[in-house]
């Protein structure tokens, strides 16, 4: 399975590890003491990645195990369905792994539970060889630390399919830059459809908010904020799009992948994606890739929205030098090389997109979104806050449907999805 968006933004369900066997918050078990000689048995466990990356993972650990003679690396791969379950019985069984691939809303409750190891007491020497924004990533609202090392990153660029945009009388050479721009195109393009058209199939997730320049928390983390004026703003244009009919009308219910083939057929006029879209254009719908245009994302903020995945360390492993040691040679700067080749990723190691491979066009169409994607990381922002559970999300989700259904208010609605967040915040702790 192709690593996807989806798969990279990680929204997995928030884990409610019992306390009482796995530790606290306060009290994080294990030795920070990763000094010492490298040497011991540990298990690695990775997130549905055997299936096409089973020899690069296999060279890994033959060459992290024949620089440390005294280690054996057992890899283990979990699938994508059930892989926060699967954690979180590990974590209260005592059974999980010393070296665990995780995003930021997994590794949140375990580093509040005390199984995640501090990297900044523990590895702090490899921090200054990772982008800043990266290594920030893992760290936790309410507590001092950073809890996994960053291993890769995505980010992508808005396509769009320049035959509607001609169709609706919009200039296919200049798309929308602005939100306003996004907005008005957008109803040029309903109305001259007469809604057979929508521009976008989504509803706003919490990164949209973010991207929109809305405050998703309060300064200390403890609670929500994205019910601001702003963010009422934002609500009330996707409720003016979704009357218009330039919101797809099945966009309460889309996934990304009904939203893809929504774009695919040419029902919708604009759909995120990756590097990795481009090849699925060209293959499944060669009259849109003829037709296929590449423009960035939009943002108030001028920081685009990225998705990050880490390489966490048990606190309670036995053999903390081995496991650091292990976590820091996956995400180095050379294997995050390698890997990025294989796939349309990016490394989160310092100076790695600065390589010719990330800025060197070539003509293609693919290596413009690379080049693009990899610019645009340098200074992007993972928007969703790392306590933001799949419960959350869920409970956003609600809300905003039943303010483009009329059913209540945008404004009454973000208050609403912030009272049942700031609820479900309080019950995780």
């Amino acid at each position: 399975m192709r690593i996807s968006r989806r798969a990279l933004a990680a929204a997995a369900v928030a884990l409610v590890l019992p306390l009482s066997a796995c530790g606290s918050g306060n009290d994080p078990g294990g030795s920070t003491d990763a000094s010492g000689p490298v040497e011991g048995d540990i298990t690695f466990q990775t997130w549905n990645l055997r299936a096409n990356f089973k020899t690069y993972f296999e060279d890994v650990v033959a060459g992290f195990e024949k620089k440390y003679p005294g280690t054996h690396v057992k890899w283990i791969d979990q699938p994508a369905e059930g892989y926060a379950d699967k954690i979180s019985a590990d974590a209260a069984g005592g059974t999980l792994p010393d070296v665990v691939n995780v995003s930021p809303d997994l590794v949140a409750p375990l580093a509040e539970a005390g199984l995640a190891l501090d990297l900044d007491k523990s590895a702090a020497r490899y921090e200054k060889e990772y982008l800043p924004g990266a290594w920030a990533s893992h760290r936790i609202p309410g507590m001092s630390g950073t809890y996994a090392f960053p291993w890769y990153l995505n980010t992508g660029p808005l396509f769009y399919n320049k035959s509607l945009f001609e169709k609706a009388g919009l200039d296919p050479g200049q798309p929308p830059k602005t939100y306003d721009e996004l907005f008005a195109d957008a109803l040029e393009m309903a109305g001259r459809s007469h809604g057979r058209v929508a521009t976008l199939a989504n509803v706003p997730t919490i990164e949209d908010f973010g991207r929109y320049g809305v405050p998703l928390m309060n300064a200390k983390g403890t609670g929500f904020a994205f019910d601001d004026a702003k963010g009422v703003r934002l609500l009330a244009k996707y409720k003016e799009l979704y009357d218009a009919k330039a919101l797809d009308p099945q966009a309460l219910t889309a996934t990304p992948e009904s939203s893809g083939k929504k774009f695919l057929t040419g029902a919708v006029a604009m759909n995120p994606g990756s590097a990795l879209d481009l090849e699925n254009f060209k293959k499944q719908a060669p009259d849109l890739y003829r037709n296929i245009g590449i423009t960035d994302q939009i943002t108030s903020t001028g920081h685009v929205n990225m998705y990050v995945m880490g390489v966490m360390v048990n606190s309670r492993t036995k053999h903390a030098p081995a496991a650091v040691a292990f976590a820091h040679w996956v995400t180095d700067a050379a294997h995050q090389m390698s890997f990025a080749r294989k796939v349309a990723i990016f490394p989160s190691t310092a100076g790695s997109l600065d390589d010719p491979y990330f800025t060197e066009q070539d003509g293609t169409d693919v290596t413009r979104v690379r080049v693009a994607s990899a610019t645009s990381l340098k200074n992007a922002v993972n928007y969703t806050p790392v306590l933001f559970s799949d419960q959350m999300k869920t409970a956003l989700r609600n809300e905003v449907a039943k303010a483009l259904q009329g059913k209540e208010s945008p404004g009454a609605a973000l208050d609403n999805a912030v009272k049942a967040c700031d609820r479900l915040l309080r019950q995780q702790g």
